[in-house]
């Protein structure tokens, strides 16, 4: 070390630049860390915890010009729709608007990862405005997360994610403005008991999650008010999962006969499912499964909602042996249940349609169907059931359809199909012409089907 000063100055200032620098860097790295955790806000945080389970709808569809409006096009023409969906179960199963794939011939989904898909509609419920469609993934796919809408407050933050206009995953943030609206969409549609935000809901949004700020979706993003600017609804979450329990129990039906209905829980934080009611000499009742028990678990599989019991029962075959874990009066235990074919349901089975058509029709009351069919036809029955490689099942018919008429008669009660099915000359028909109403359109085909009494010999 020299002692001279000038040069013990230079040495100094040397050394205390490069610890400015050295300390210049430490603290520039340390506020970017910092603001990088301060970036990652519960909204992110949410977005990005449900993101994955969103998907992207798009389809061609058929839109008819209202009745008395005339336009200088044809009163029906083709249009590009699109929508949202929200995944409901790994295998591919997702939840939407029945209205984003009404009238859609090939429903085009896009996932979040960027795979296409080509999906089938399920199930559907033109009442409350939600379907449920299918896709081969080859992989799980992201669940979405289940919230409750048994505790919103208005005020509370919330996030909508879907295809706005068009543009995939956009995302929106708003409050809850209010709830149990009532919405009066047309002529045709009616919403009660809504969800209303003013996070950003476009075309587009239809069928796509209203989250919370913990990333749990809490209602289905359906309708914007034409005109109004920060007004859009949701349907809850909690009506949504009693709709999605109906149609996969109902699609469940087609394959296996269990004999149990499920009963909605007191409370929806509360696990497991309520078992409503068993069927007498059904696998249920045979098993030692009773009205009141809880079924907490399907094999291996936890029941924390009546929705996870019918996932826990997709791809079931019959003869299939499950074990059900219940708790009855405070205990807990064990039942075997060996699951029977769907044929083999009394009621079923005492319907000529299911023996002959393979679909099982239930009668809608007439004012109901006036409300919600502006058609010609007088009534119809709607298909709750179709039996695996029946006649139905090949000519393309789903849950939902509505059977409006075979040949020159209507079909508005089961008596008319049971008179057309059992009619001497009813060889000489087949193959039957069909109608039938799926939403808007008005479908018909040809059913090749054995007449009742060469069916009976």
């Amino acid at each position: 070390m020299t002692d001279n000063p000038a040069r013990l100055v230079r040495h100094y200032a040397r050394h205390a630049w490069a610890v400015w620098i050295l300390l210049g860097c430490c603290l520039s790295l340390s506020a970017h860390a910092d603001g990088s955790e301060l970036r990652n806000t519960p909204i992110v945080k949410a977005i990005q915890r449900a993101r994955g389970a969103v998907v992207n709808i798009r389809g061609e569809k058929t839109i008819t010009s209202p009745a008395g409006q005339s336009t200088e096009y044809d009163s029906a023409r083709r249009v590009n729709g699109m929508g949202t969906g929200v995944v409901i179960d790994p295998r591919g199963y997702i939840m939407t608007n029945f209205h984003v794939v009404d009238g859609v011939r090939e429903i085009l989904v896009n996932t979040a990862d960027g795979q296409r898909h080509i999906a089938k509609l399920v199930s559907r419920d033109m009442e409350t405005d939600l379907a449920i469609i299918k896709i081969d993934a080859g992989k799980p796919l992201p669940v979405v997360p289940m919230g409750t809408s048994s505790d919103l407050l208005p005020g509370e933050t919330v996030i909508a994610v879907g295809n706005a206009y068009g543009y995939e995953h956009t995302v929106t943030r708003g409050i809850i403005s209010a709830l149990h609206r009532a919405v009066q969409v047309n002529d045709a549609q009616f919403y009660n008991d809504l969800i209303q935000t003013d996070a950003s809901i476009n075309p587009g949004n239809s069928g796509g999650p209203l989250l919370n700020i913990d990333g749990e979706m809490i209602g289905i993003n359906v309708a914007v008010r034409a005109g109004a600017q920060g007004i859009g609804f949701a349907i809850p979450i909690d009506k949504v999962m009693e709709v999605a329990v109906g149609l996969l129990a109902t699609c469940n039906a087609n394959k296996t006969w269990i004999g149990v209905e499920s009963s909605t829980n007191a409370s929806p934080l509360e696990k497991g499912m309520i078992v409503g009611a068993v069927e007498a000499n059904s696998p249920a009742a045979e098993s030692g499964l009773l009205a009141g028990d809880v079924v907490v678990a399907v094999d291996d599989a936890e029941v924390c909602r009546p929705l996870d019991f019918q996932r826990a029962m997709l791809d079931r075959k019959p003869g299939e042996s499950i074990r059900l874990v219940v708790r009855r009066s405070g205990n807990s235990l064990e039942l075997d249940l060996t699951l029977g074919g769907a044929s083999e349901r009394v009621n079923l089975a005492d319907q000529p349609a299911w023996e002959l058509l393979g679909v099982e029709l239930k009668p809608i009351p007439p004012a109901e169907f006036r409300k919600n069919h502006q058609t010609k036809y007088r009534g119809g029955l709607t298909v709750t059931t179709v039996r695996p490689n029946s006649p139905a099942a090949k000519q393309g018919i789903v849950l939902g359809d509505v059977l409006v008429g075979m040949h020159i008669w209507e079909t508005a009660t089961l008596d008319n199909v049971a008179y057309i099915l059992n009619r001497p000359d009813f060889a000489a028909l087949n193959p039957v012409k069909f109608f039938i109403l799926r939403g808007n359109e008005t479908l018909y085909g040809y059913l090749p089907v054995v007449p009742a009494k060469t069916a009976q010999r």
